[in-house]
């Protein structure tokens, strides 16, 4: 996944017409943001941004893939690319300036979680690759600290590898939703790569591989004594706790415990309930109610409500999905780009759609805070000019990670990513009071640009 081919092929085709036309090494610079937060919600959650720049600083084009690049026809049967493109594609020298915003903070509607500053082929050339990347971790990430803030909590696993958009999906998904607020995740190779713990129990096929489910809780849990969750609806949910609880009582005499019982269908109310009061009068207080079953921040709130008896969550396919809003739809837009003279040139994208005119400028983000560190509003401003009136108590949120294609910022551990997700996501601003403004002389560059173009200025 580090390759350059990891992208469209139009972004190829550009480069190649701007190395035709001599602009290859014109400097410019691009902002990936979004434009419309997800799930209703104020503000995304950051993921994805270690892989990004992990990938921007291994860049190269490898002998294997401008061979296949060369192999690649046009209409009239003739190769796609000349010769001395893919030398130079071969030979290039990335020197990309990075900036951005490090994973766990939240960021509002139009602010660059990245800048990429540099030739602008190279720009061009790693669009596709940012925004999978990004998009997918941040959408993702959102999704779990909704899902854990629901959870008021407990405990919230993810299992949602065998439902997720293939194995980069589900490795993706694992790192988004523990930086987002998971405990941990049933995926071993995330847990081995990601250094994120790991959990799982048995499925139903191994009590079905038994004649009788007590055979089966007593086998298991005669094998993993330190890791009996048992799963108890393969036949009839309450007689499972209660045949759980038996094995429970043969783990104590070897001096362990029941962990638990895990619920994947049916009534949860009536069945986490049930399963609570039949633990806790064999003196199984300890052991928890797991449960799972198609779950997401709706369905616990909801089961909450209810009074549902549930320690501790199972969330697969509606988390590592996204599934009720499974793209974030972010964005990678030109914001300036230098004239032969040297001067930068401001740039936005026009549409009949206002919130699809982008913003001019080489961006900047400040964060002004309380005290407390809860987030009062955002200044989105051209980093060239600086921002019109200095407020207080503020931050700016792009760091540089990465100068002239070397990596100067190490990367955070997870843990450090997931520690500021916990802090930030709940202290986020609500409802009508997110707020995200052009700093002035953004504005005005904005407005002189619409004028320009024949765009009404409001």
């Amino acid at each position: 996944m580090d390759s350059p081919l990891l992208t469209d092929l139009y972004q190829l085709t550009m480069g190649y017409a701007y190395w035709k036309h001599e602009m290859a090494e014109t400097e410019a610079v691009f902002h990936l943001f979004y434009r419309r937060p997800p799930f209703g919600e104020t503000a995304v959650l950051v993921a994805g941004v270690e892989p990004a720049v992990d990938y921007l600083a291994k860049l190269s084009f490898t002998d294997s893939e401008i061979a296949y690049l060369k192999t690649l026809k046009g209409a009239d049967g003739e190769s796609l690319f000349e010769q001395g493109y893919l030398d130079y594609l071969k030979t290039l020298d990335w020197r990309l300036d990075v900036m951005a915003i490090p994973e766990g903070n939240v960021a509002f509607p139009h602010e660059p979680l990245l800048r990429i500053q540099g030739p602008l082929i190279q720009c061009q050339l790693v669009e596709t690759a940012l925004l999978n990347m990004v998009n997918f971790q941040t959408l993702a990430a959102t999704k779990a600290a909704r899902i854990c803030e629901a959870a008021e909590g407990d405990s919230v696993l993810e299992f949602g590898l065998r439902r997720a958009q293939g194995p980069d999906g589900g490795m993706s998904a694992a790192r988004a939703a523990y930086i987002g607020g998971c405990d941990a995740t049933s995926n071993v190779l995330a847990g081995m790569h990601y250094g994120i713990p790991v959990k799982g129990t048995h499925a139903h096929s191994w009590v079905m591989s038994f004649d009788e489910e007590q055979k089966a809780f007593d086998c298991y849990a005669e094998a993993m004594p330190n890791n009996a969750i048992l799963l108890v609806d393969t036949f009839d949910t309450l007689e499972g706790v209660k045949k759980a609880i038996e094995t429970g009582k043969k783990l104590q005499e070897k001096g362990h415990q029941l962990l638990g019982v895990r619920l994947d269908s049916g009534d949860l109310v009536k069945l986490s309930r049930g399963a609570r009061q039949l633990l806790d009068e064999a003196g199984m207080s300890s052991a928890k109610v797991v449960a799972s079953n198609d779950l997401d921040e709706y369905a616990i709130r909801d089961l909450k409500a209810k009074g549902a008896c549930i320690d501790v969550w199972g969330i697969g396919t509606k988390l590592v999905t996204a599934y009720d809003q499974p793209a974030l739809g972010g964005v990678y837009k030109l914001g300036a780009i230098r004239d032969a003279q040297g001067e930068w040139k401001y740039r936005v994208k026009l549409s009949e759609d206002l919130i699809k005119v982008s913003n001019p400028g080489i961006l900047q983000v400040a964060r002004i805070e309380n005290e407390e560190g809860e987030i009062q509003g955002d200044i989105i401003y051209n980093e060239i000019d600086g921002l019109s009136e200095i407020p207080e108590n503020h931050r700016v949120l792009l760091q540089k990670v990465i100068d002239q294609g070397q990596r100067v910022k190490e990367g955070e551990p997870i843990e450090i990513a997931r520690e500021r997700a916990l802090k930030v996501w709940p202290n986020r601003p609500r409802g009508d009071q997110a707020i995200v403004c052009l700093d002035p002389k953004v504005e005005q560059t904005k407005r002189e640009l619409l004028a320009q173009n024949g765009f009404p200025v409001q």
